[in-house]
């Protein structure tokens, strides 16, 4: 247990670095960084689960490494348009859920499935979007082991040049 939260502090802290170069080289108020990564980091603390990056995701996919890739934002308005290939959707509120109602949770339960140590990846829209911090963290709280949130999302996805997924 203590090796899993070190490798979520020194990923969290790379991602807390990685903002701060990007406020450098962009100009972003760095008050404004830190309010952000804290607030990221206290996430994934009360969250409970793992972060993966967009270059580490991409690897796991084109290494077919086995896993249920879940997109958490609103069908209409954003998976059917775009997606990251193979992921499947569930869409998550906003705000951070403090419960969670036994209709979700049926819908989520059959998404995940019975393996509760399979590799599951949650990402939303960006960084500061919760909808994936809801996902990830409720699959932690229904006892599912390997769950990792996605941060930077579809815009991160789309910014590596990396090819998304459409509906027809």
């Amino acid at each position: 247990m203590k090796f899993r939260l070190l490798g979520v502090s020194v990923l969290t802290l790379i991602f807390v670095f990685g903002l701060t170069l990007s406020a450098m080289a962009f100009g972003v108020k760095e008050l404004e960084n830190e309010k952000i990564a804290v607030n990221f980091a206290r996430e994934v603390e009360r969250g409970g689960y793992k972060i993966v990056s967009t270059p580490e995701l991409k690897g796991w996919i084109d290494a077919k490494k086995e896993m249920l890739l879940i997109d958490t934002m609103p069908y209409e308005a954003s998976y059917k348009k775009e997606h990251i290939p193979g992921a499947k959707p569930m869409e998550f509120p906003i705000p951070e859920m403090t419960s969670i109602d036994d209709k979700t949770k049926a819908e989520l339960e059959k998404l995940l499935g019975s393996d509760k140590n399979r590799l599951i990846i949650f990402y939303c829209g960006f960084t500061t979007c919760t909808r994936s911090h809801n996902g990830a963290m409720w699959a932690v709280k229904m006892g599912y082991k390997n769950v990792y949130r996605h941060p930077g999302g579809i815009k991160a996805w789309k910014e590596a040049d990396y090819p998304v997924g459409k509906v027809k």
